[in-house]
């Protein structure tokens, strides 16, 4: 570290925040990750599955009964290889439907089963009671500050995404 903090003072910076804020968020995701993925082990479905599952409930919840796999895809951050892998398998269990899209018989739209419904709102306690359990060491003002903060991140990440793209 000492060679970069010497890097940093040539080119005149005295501080690494936005490098260290970044480093211990995708610390957080990929130990949040790991942690969720050996839970979900013994489960009948995987991770990536269980959200997919969760997306489409929200968006039905919402009034969208079925969503395009391309839309899953980018919710997600997934390849259109690895989403489709994924409702293949989902499909095979019968916790998701394809139905061809009325106005592009080329296009299919995803929706929930009741069963996949029933699933969602018997594990989704659970899930939540566990991820409480994570933060169990922070207290209530820290997880409603570090709430705050990273909202705040989310929200300057964006607007400078926005500005780029209107360059």
């Amino acid at each position: 570290m000492v060679g970069f903090r010497e890097l940093l003072a040539e080119s005149g910076l005295d501080h690494i925040h936005g490098m260290e804020i970044l480093r211990l968020i995708k610390m957080c995701a990929g130990a949040y990750d790991r942690i969720l993925a050996e839970r979900m082990r013994e489960e009948e479905i995987s991770l990536p599955q269980w959200r997919i599952l969760i997306r489409l409930y929200l968006a039905e919840r919402n009034g969208q009964a079925a969503l395009m796999p391309t839309d899953l895809a980018h919710s997600q951050r997934l390849s259109k290889n690895t989403i489709s892998a994924h409702l293949r398998t989902l499909e095979e269990l019968h916790l998701i439907e394809r139905h061809l899209d009325p106005n592009d018989l080329r296009a299919f739209r995803i929706r929930l089963t009741t069963g996949s419904r029933s699933l969602i709102r018997s594990s989704t306690p659970l899930q939540l009671e566990f991820l409480n359990d994570l933060i169990a060491q922070l207290s209530p003002e820290e997880c409603e500050m570090l709430q705050g903060l990273l909202a705040k991140l989310v929200e300057s990440l964006q607007r400078k995404r926005e500005d780029s793209i209107s360059m």
